[in-house]
């Protein structure tokens, strides 16, 4: 083809926007024309048995499609899902290294089950012999493995494997020891690494060249033995060179001494399956839960620091390897993003650059907006009304949300955006605690009535967006459900729920990370409120007829199941107290509703648990419920880890799937009191151990009442 010719085509992939004739998400296409309107008139291609043949194409807005060069539209042409070309299109680090691969370059490929290195041979056109006007053809990788002892294979020459761009899973450098290859082949040592790692944000921003977010330079040097090795602790992201000589990458889920061992180990979770890995278990004892084929156990001077965030200079040129990685144009059209479903959640959101990060002592901020906003519908009646009504920081939170359930990643810039809106300048620089960020939100942001109508004794009922637990540590065991501290608090208080709660977000009997009166506590992934509700019927506890007494003695009685509320009928309340041990006690007259029948069964309220906030050393993290699957719980870190000093570097939000959360929760509640919490899993501990505060919904999913304008 003449270059000229070629220089002046314009190429596309569709990203979003709804299917129209012609197009739909993930097909490639030429530009033929474009509207003023903003509007593209393209040609669309294919793959299968007419590959790289012009169609005819349709018509597709133009913010619903991303440029592409020639190479990379024939790159992705030969990508037959299209799905796995957005997953590409995701990546733009890897994909620009996909894209100046060459002969001789050493990749990391999926194939079969595993991951596998190998040499690139050759660059492939797939098409028609003869070229047609308007053909595009598709470009695949002819690749040969590497054998197990580092040296390749020496007999007769087979036909080489294909493989399309998106199979390729790292591109490496060749700069590690002891590596030879064939023909004296090796990468310059200014080559950095790429990998697949969902570490970027999905695709959902207005076009801009793949190249514009490349890294202008990286130097990755040879680590000598004397090195020192890098600081660990749970969570650090470091890379161990596998016997072939190929780096994997991973996430540090544990730390040790193994049984057998004598020396302090690592338990790591791969960025993807390798084989002969476990799910988290090492010698018949497990560790921590992943996976199978992506834990890998190894001693913790085989580490070292992710060479893909950390970056070595030679001293002969000015690098600045902490440079924030580009941040994608996020273009929110302001319509209602929803929830991000449980089935795209863990592709979505699991990763490194996930969730929202965090700047500047805002961990308290990102967790609680990412416990409300991202997979729950609770709030999402704010949402609905008409976008020209709202507050200038309404719609700036409002962007924050959209970009968080679209693209599954929002920049510490956006968040800082809407900080600044909330009249405080406290809330900027300063540590806060949720509860005061909470109260802030839903009054002076969201415009949202008190989410709680409480109501003390008979007195006149009083807003609330938080509920605090006020008890005394003796009225409770050793390690109490969440169920126990709110029954036993709001007894002990007087104080019931003047209606239902639509959201209930329920502050532990602690202060920040500085005193906290229970060393641990059990998360009741459904909260009965019933009998916390006033002037609602209730069931006697003994015979389940209309209760008309309630006891507060009785609540930690340990002959009529300790921690539950007791009430009772006008038939068993003078028979419980006849006891000698209840004669001293003072059960009060409930307000029954006048139309209660007595024999009628009395319909139970139930709010499930939708996310809790914990903190450890002053920083907060959340765990978050994604679906009603037990196991669909994630872990969230805003500043799970960091590249480079203060000044020039930045947060990395991380993200984990946290399976093993849902089962442990699934366990009958009294074999979860009789648990020990030592013997439990990283996350799982850091649950029962740091919680501060729970957030529950109501299945029914009730709107809010907006404030009055103006109030």
């Amino acid at each position: 083809m003449d270059p000229k010719v070629a220089a002046s085509e314009k190429f596309f992939i569709v990203i979003r926007g709804k299917s129209r004739k012609g197009f739909g998400h993930g097909c490639i296409g030429r530009v033929d024309a474009e509207a003023p309107c903003g509007e593209l008139t393209g040609t669309l291609y294919s793959g299968g048995g007419a590959a790289g043949s012009p169609h005819s194409g349709g018509v597709v807005r133009r913010e619903d499609t991303y440029p592409l060069t020639r190479r990379q539209a024939q790159l992705l042409l030969f990508v037959s899902s299209a799905k796995r070309r957005l997953d590409l299109l995701c990546n733009p680090q890897l994909f620009c290294a996909v894209c100046e691969l060459a002969q001789g370059d050493l990749v990391v490929v999926k194939y079969k089950k595993g991951h596998f290195p190998a040499l690139v041979r050759n660059l492939m056109e797939i098409g028609r012999k003869e070229e047609g006007i308007g053909d595009l053809h598709m470009l695949g990788f002819e690749v040969e493995f590497m054998d197990s002892d580092q040296d390749l294979s020496s007999k007769e020459p087979a036909p080489l494997p294909l493989f399309s761009a998106a199979d390729v899973f790292q591109v490496v450098p060749s700069v590690r020891q002891g590596l030879q290859w064939k023909d004296g082949m090796c990468g310059g040592p200014n080559r950095k690494v790429m990998t697949r790692i969902n570490s970027m944000p999905n695709t959902g921003f207005h076009a801009r060249q793949v190249e514009e977010n490349r890294p202008k330079h990286s130097v990755i040097q040879r680590r000598s033995s004397s090195t020192p090795h890098v600081s660990l602790e749970v969570g650090s992201m470091v890379e161990v060179v596998s016997n072939s000589g190929v780096p994997v990458y991973g996430a540090v889920q544990w730390l040790g001494v193994p049984e057998g061992k004598a020396d302090k180990w690592a338990g790591i979770e791969l960025d993807y399956e390798v084989k002969g890995c476990s799910d988290g278990s090492y010698g018949g004892h497990r560790y921590f839960t992943c996976k199978v084929g992506m834990a890998l156990f190894v001693p913790v001077t085989k580490l070292n620091a992710d060479s893909r965030f950390v970056s070595l200079s030679t001293g002969n040129e000015n690098i600045k390897p902490t440079d924030e990685p580009p941040d994608p144009e996020f273009e929110d059209l302001e319509d209602y993003a929803p929830p991000i479903p449980e089935s795209e959640a863990l592709s979505l959101l699991v990763g490194r650059m996930k969730g929202i990060q965090g700047h500047i002592n805002s961990c308290y901020l990102d967790a609680t907006l990412f416990s409300l906003f991202g997979s729950s519908v609770t709030l999402d009646n704010i949402w609905k009304k008409p976008a020209h009504s709202e507050k200038a920081i309404t719609c700036t939170l409002r962007k924050v949300v959209n970009r968080l359930r679209r693209q599954g990643f929002v920049p510490a810039e956006s968040v800082m955006n809407f900080r600044e809106q909330l009249g405080c300048d406290t809330f900027r620089t300063e540590e806060k605690d949720p509860e005061e960020f909470i109260t802030v939100l839903f009054q002076k942001v969201l415009c949202i009535e008190p989410l709680l109508k409480l109501r003390s004794g008979k007195e006149t009922c009083q807003g609330a967006y938080t509920l605090q637990i006020f008890l005394e540590k003796e009225q409770m065991g050793q390690m109490p459900t969440v169920q126990q501290l709110l029954d036993t608090s709001c007894l002990s208080g007087d104080l019931k729920f003047d209606e239902m709660p639509t959201c209930l977000m329920v502050q532990m009997p602690r202060f920040g990370n500085k005193y906290k009166m229970f060393s641990h506590i059990i998360p009741s992934t459904e909260l009965d409120v019933t009998d916390l509700l006033y002037n609602s019927p209730r069931e006697c506890f003994i015979c389940g007829r209309l209760a008309a007494f309630e006891c507060l003695q009785c609540l930690p009685d340990r002959k009529l199941q300790p921690g539950r509320i007791k009430q009772y009928c006008s038939t068993c309340n003078p028979q419980v107290h006849s006891h000698p041990s209840r004669q001293g006690h003072s059960p009060k007259a409930l307000s029954v509703p006048a139309d209660a029948g007595s024999d009628s069964p009395v319909p139970r309220h139930v709010m499930q648990l939708l996310a809790v906030l914990c903190i450890q050393t002053s920083h907060y993290v959340s765990f978050v419920k994604f679906g009603p699957d037990p196991h669909s719980w994630l872990f969230f870190d805003s500043m799970a880890d960091r590249s480079g000093d203060d000044q020039p570097g930045y947060n990395i939000p991380v993200i984990r799937a946290c399976p093993e959360l849902g089962d442990f929760l699934s366990r009958p509640e009294e074999e979860l009191a009789r648990s020990n919490p030592s013997q439990a899993t990283e996350l799982v501990r850091r649950l029962l151990s740091d919680s501060y505060m729970f957030l529950y919904q109501n299945p029914g999913h009730a709107p809010f009442q907006a404030k009055p304008a103006g109030v």
